[in-house]
Order: structure tokens, then C-alpha cells, then sequence
């Protein structure tokens, strides 16, 4: 009695979920038929650096949106992973896309961390790969040999640290400085030995060159130490978390050296008024007078209440990078895809024009950004290579 009489209505109702359920995923799926690129994007959506993966997905997001993703006669179809800023983690969900989501192309990842296992998953399985913001030459080079499917849309970290060092030495006028990195991050350690290498090359001093470890929390020893060396400048090459902590402490030591770091500082989650008066290298300002900037800022603000930082412009160039590719090629043939990326000349991206070199990395300028306690940063200067 129960199932005659309730059983038609459960079917109309479970058919009516079905159906709901299918209108709620924003883009529609695609149609039988219909010639398909699955493109993931690999991005820190939990963990330490959260907010530079939320960033990275909304541009990412923006861009294919802009495309009505589309790419020439293909239907763009993202597949977004989390590799929580870790290097294993980046190798498995790396495997997962190409080996069961059989993407053609990967935007990200955001840190050099976890950007050189999948670079290396990518390129052997001929994968395109653009990551957004890894900037440790490994990423596109390994021993010598060019991954040729792997290409990035920032600038890298030799070029970064030596305008680091040259801006510290004839802007700041520093005679020292003290040297803080992560010896358990590449991209730390690169930055911090450019700098090393070009500040004392240009005739200044390192007076303390000091490691601790990704989940160090105490820098009190090691900052007792700097304090006593009374340098002009720290150098802090890490993200905007640890360098926040660190910057506390150091003012607590009554350290007053001027802080400088790199890009890993452009964070809203950044201690503005502890970092207050330091600069940093980046490749990206909202402020940024060219049309390019002007048209995305506005466009990101109107979807996301909020300004675009680097993670964001760049994840939004290497999608346009990528789309503009597929589109010459029309084609899922990704040796076809990633030989158009490697004839790329003056591509009209927000953070700057970009021409790749023969390692997949490109050409471009460096903006160098002082932080505010009113949670801005002041433009100060851009730097072309």
C-alpha cells in the first residue's frame, strides 16, 4: 500500500533533483559531439599560502569566462585541484589530471614547491604546463635540459634577486644586510643566494646569512644575532606569512634595518603595519597606468569585490597565453599547442608583454612595490630587463 501510493511521487520528485541539480554548475556541459580541452588548473586552495590560490583560480576563472571558454573550435573544460603549497601532494593530484581527467594543458602550479614535480609529471606525459607564478629556473630547466612542454608566464628568481640587490644598493643606499630563507624551499634559497651573490658584488656586505625550516615559528636566536650586527637592510625571500612573523620578532629585537623581500609578500593576508616602509619585487601593480591593467582591474573588481594581486594577473595571463595558443593551433595536439607558445612574441599580457627565451621563461619588466600600514602598497619604480 505504502510503495503504490508514495512510489510515483518519490520518482517525480527524485526526477526534479536530477534536474536541479544539473542547472547549478555554472557552464553548461558539454554537448554530445562537441570537440572538448580539459585545461586544470593546480593552485593552493587549503594550507599556508590559501589566499594566493584563491586569487589564482579567480583570474584563472576570469579568463576563460572573458573566452566563453572557448578556444578556436573547442569547448574549454577546467578541472581545478588543490595541492595545498606541497610538493607530494602537487605529484599526486599532477598524476590525477593527466593520467584520469586526461587534460591536455595545466595553468599553475603557484609555488616553486610544488611547480617542479608536476612540471616534471607534465612534460613527460606531454602535457602543456604555464605556471603563473613559480619562479626557481628548475621549473622549466632540469640539469641542463629544457622541459619543452613547460613554459611559465612570471619572471624568475636570478633576475629578481639582482634587482633586489641593485635596488638596495642604489636606492636604499644600503651598506649591509642581513640575509633570512627557508632552506627547505628552492624558491627561498634561490632568491636568497641572487641577492647574496649581486649585493656583494656591487660592493656591499652581507653581515649574517642565516636558514631555519618552513615551520619554524621562534626566530628569536637568530634575530638576537642580526640585531647585534645592526644591519641597513633584512632580506626576507619568503611568503607573506613567515615574513610577517619574522618582521614582528625583528622589531621586537629593535632591529631597524629597512625590510625588502620578493614577491611572495603580495598578500591582503600580509602584516601591513609590521611590514610597513619595506619594499618588495613584484611583477604586478593594480595601480599600473597602462590600459592592459586598467581594463582587468576593473573587470576583477566587478566580479570579485575585491583588487587583483600578482597571483591573479598572472594566473589570468598564463590562461590567455594558453587560450590564445589553442586557438592558432585549433587543435588538442599538444605538441602543436606548446610549439605556438614557443614562437610567442610581444603577447599583450596585464603583467607586461611577454616573449618567451629559449627556456620557456619570458621577457619582461619587474615592478618594485613599497608596502603601506593602510593595507596599500606605494608604486616606486618598474625595472625592464
Amino acid at each position: 500500500m505504502f510503495k503504490n501510493k508514495w512510489g510515483p511521487v518519490l520518482l517525480i520528485l527524485a526526477l526534479g533533483l536530477v534536474l536541479v541539480a544539473a542547472g547549478c554548475g555554472g557552464k553548461e556541459p558539454a554537448k554530445s559531439g562537441e570537440k572538448v580541452i580539459k585545461v586544470g588548473l593546480v593552485a593552493p586552495l587549503t594550507g599556508d599560502v590559501q589566499s594566493f590560490g584563491e586569487y589564482t583560480k579567480n583570474g584563472f576563472l576570469l579568463a576563460l569566462e572573458e573566452a566563453g571558454y572557448k578556444a578556436g573550435d573547442y569547448k574549454i573544460e577546467p578541472v581545478i585541484v588543490d595541492d595545498r603549497n606541497d610538493a607530494n601532494e602537487g605529484a599526486n593530484v599532477a598524476t590525477k589530471l593527466v593520467s584520469q581527467d586526461k587534460v591536455k594543458a595545466i595553468i599553475g602550479p603557484v609555488t616553486t614547491r610544488s611547480a617542479i614535480p608536476v612540471s616534471d609529471i607534465a612534460n613527460s606525459n606531454k602535457v602543456v604546463m604555464i605556471a603563473s607564478t613559480a619562479t626557481n629556473e628548475k621549473v622549466t630547466v632540469a640539469d641542463g635540459k629544457r622541459k619543452e612542454y613547460v613554459f611559465r608566464a612570471c619572471f624568475i628568481d636570478p633576475f629578481q634577486g639582482t634587482i633586489g640587490a641593485k635596488f638596495a644598493l642604489d636606492t636604499l643606499k644600503a651598506k649591509t644586510a642581513a640575509v633570512l630563507y627557508d632552506q627547505t624551499n628552492d624558491y627561498t634559497i634561490g632568491l636568497a643566494n641572487y641577492f647574496k651573490d649581486n649585493f656583494t658584488k656591487g660592493g656591499g656586505e652581507i653581515v649574517a646569512f642565516e636558514a631555519y625550516s618552513k615551520d619554524d615559528k621562534d626566530f628569536s636566536a637568530v634575530l638576537t644575532n642580526i640585531a647585534r650586527k645592526n644591519p641597513d637592510l633584512l632580506y626576507l625571500p619568503d611568503y607573506h606569512q613567515k615574513v610577517s612573523i619574522i618582521g614582528k620578532q625583528a622589531r621586537e629585537k629593535g632591529i631597524k634595518a629597512i625590510f625588502l623581500g620578493g614577491d611572495g609578500w603580495d598578500s591582503p593576508d600580509l602584516d601591513f603595519a609590521t611590514m610597513s616602509g619595506g619594499y618588495f619585487t613584484n611583477h604586478f601593480s593594480a595601480d599600473d597606468p597602462r590600459p592592459e591593467v586598467k581594463s582587468f582591474v576593473e573587470k576583477y573588481k566587478a566580479k570579485y569585490n575585491t583588487t587583483p594581486e600578482f597571483c591573479a594577473a598572472l594566473s589570468y595571463d598564463a590562461t590567455k597565453l594558453l587560450l590564445n595558443a589553442i586557438a592558432k593551433a585549433n587543435s588538442d595536439d599538444t605538441t602543436k599547442i606548446k610549439d605556438i607558445l614557443k614562437d610567442t612574441k610581444d603577447f599583450p599580457a596585464v603583467s607586461g608583454k611577454i616573449s618567451f627565451d629559449k627556456d620557456g621563461n619570458p621577457t619582461k619588466a619587474i615592478t618594485i612595490l613599497q608596502v603601506r600600514e593602510d593595507k596599500k602598497y606605494n608604486y616606486v619604480t618598474t625595472v625592464n630587463p
